[in-house]
C-alpha cells in the first residue's frame, strides 16, 4: 500500500518541497502547508514532504509565518537538515564532537560578521538551529547571501567567538543561545 508520504515523495520527484535536494524516505515527512491546528487538511494538495527538522521548525505556524521564513533565504533555501549535503561529503562528525577546532582570524572583517550572525540569530527566535551542523550551513547561508567571502575555518572562528562572548553554549553537538 501507497502510503501518503510516498505519494508526495513521488511527486516531488524525491526532493524537498523546500530545498529541491535528494530526501530520503527516512529523513521525510508530511508537512501541512496549513497546519492541521490552523484548520488545514490532509489531502495532498495542501500537504509537502520535506526533512523532519524543517517540519519541527515549521510546526502549527501561519501560512504566512511559514512563508516569511522560506522568503527569509532569499533564493538559496537550505533545510535545517541537510541531507542532500551529508550524502555528497565527507562522513559527519561523531555524536560526541563539538564545533569545528578554530584557527585565528585574518581579517578585521570578524567583529562585523560575528554582529551580523548574532543579529540574524536573535531575529530568528525560538527558529534558531539546534545543532551545530545546522548553525554552520546557517552561517554559511548568511554569508553567502551577503556576499562575503567565507570558508570553513572562518565559520568555526565566528562560532567560537560567540561561544567565547556568551552568546551561545555547544554541548556534544546541541546548541543553546543567550542572545538577550
Amino acid at each position: 500500500m501507497t502510503t501518503h508520504l510516498d505519494r508526495l515523495l513521488f511527486a516531488q520527484g524525491g526532493q524537498c518541497f523546500f530545498c529541491r535536494k535528494p530526501l530520503p524516505k527516512t529523513e521525510a515527512s508530511v508537512e501541512h502547508l496549513i497546519a492541521s491546528a490552523n484548520g488545514g487538511t490532509n489531502d495532498d494538495g495542501n500537504c509537502v514532504a520535506c526533512c523532519k527538522a524543517l517540519n519541527h521548525l515549521l510546526g502549527a505556524k501561519s501560512i504566512k509565518e511559514k512563508m516569511q521564513i522560506v522568503l527569509n533565504q532569499r533564493g538559496s533555501f537550505q533545510c535545517p537538515g541537510n541531507f542532500a549535503q551529508q550524502t555528497n561529503a565527507a562522513p559527519a562528525p561523531s555524536a560526541t564532537a563539538a564545533a569545528p577546532k578554530p584557527v585565528p582570524a585574518t581579517t578585521n572583517s570578524t567583529s562585523t560578521a560575528i554582529d551580523l550572525v548574532q543579529s540574524d540569530l536573535k531575529k530568528r527566535g525560538v527558529s534558531r538551529p539546534r545543532k551545530v551542523s545546522t548553525l554552520t550551513s546557517t552561517i554559511k547561508a548568511l554569508l553567502k547571501q551577503q556576499q562575503k567571502p567565507h570558508s570553513d575555518a572562518e565559520v568555526a572562528n565566528l562560532i567560537a567567538a560567540l561561544q567565547k562572548r556568551g552568546k551561545l553554549t555547544i554541548t556534544d553537538t546541541k546548541v543553546a543561545y543567550k542572545l538577550g
